[in-house]
This record gives C-alpha cells, sequence and structure tokens, in this order.
C-alpha cells in the first residue's frame, strides 16, 4: 500500500492558549483559512467535540467558485490533537508546545484529483496564513 498521508507544519511564536483558540474559533478560522490572498471563508461553523460538525465556507472573492470544507470531529484533546473525518477520508492535527514556540503539524490523507505537491503546497499556505493570523495577535 502506498503512503497517501500529507503532513504539513509551522512553528508559532504565541501561548498554545492562543493558537489552540485561534484554530477552532469561526470567527478566527474566517480570518486565516484561505490558501491565497483571492480566497476567503465567509462563514465557518465548531462544534468542538467527539461527535461535532465543523465547516467552513471557501470561495473564490469573485465568487467563480466556492466549496464547503465539513466533517466531523473524531478525537479532542484540548492544547494537544485534534482528530477529524471529512467524506472518506481523516485528518489529525498537532499542537506541540517546545522552546521556539507551538508547532502545529496537520497530516491528512490525499485525495485523488490534484497533485500531491499541489495538495501539500495549498494546505501549509493556509498553515502559513494561520500562523501570520496568530503572530499577529488581535485586537479584541
Amino acid at each position: 500500500m502506498t503512503d497517501n498521508r500529507i503532513t504539513v507544519q509551522t512553528i508559532i511564536a504565541a501561548p498554545i492558549h492562543r493558537v489552540w483558540e485561534s484554530y477552532t474559533t469561526p470567527e478566527d478560522i474566517q480570518q486565516w483559512n484561505a490558501a491565497s490572498d483571492d480566497w476567503h471563508t465567509p462563514r465557518a461553523s465548531v462544534d468542538l467535540r467527539e461527535g461535532g460538525a465543523f465547516s467552513s465556507r471557501m470561495e473564490a472573492k469573485d465568487g467563480s467558485v466556492g466549496f464547503d470544507f465539513a466533517g466531523t470531529y473524531t478525537r479532542i484533546v484540548p492544547h494537544e490533537f485534534i482528530a477529524y473525518a471529512f467524506g472518506d477520508r481523516q485528518a489529525e492535527v498537532e499542537f506541540l508546545e517546545g522552546r521556539d514556540g507551538v508547532t502545529v503539524r496537520v497530516t491528512f490523507d490525499a485525495e485523488a484529483t490534484h497533485s500531491i505537491e499541489q495538495q501539500r503546497s495549498g494546505w501549509q499556505a493556509i498553515l502559513n496564513n494561520f500562523k501570520r493570523h496568530v503572530e499577529a495577535g488581535r485586537s479584541a
């Protein structure tokens, strides 16, 4: 069996509670969940519990195309780990505290439509936006 899993990660210079909150709060997700500047997430919902549903509406800013990234949480360990199913695929998000900050590592099942490199670069771009969002802080 070939390995059809992809991993992306980044290190965020912020406290774990802020990283976790920013990753799991709909208002924050709407701010960082895009792979490029011409996309955005106008709506997001999170029911952060095992069996709870999540959904992020991802759309091109010009309205030409969009899709719902949605699924169900399968395992939650606060401030440490999130696993979820989306369609027939799975993903895990690890939050690892270290000397330089919090490493956020996302591992997910690849899909057949896009190349591994396209998928890796898209998910990495979203994670990079997440890092910028968290490190910029919030005015609230």
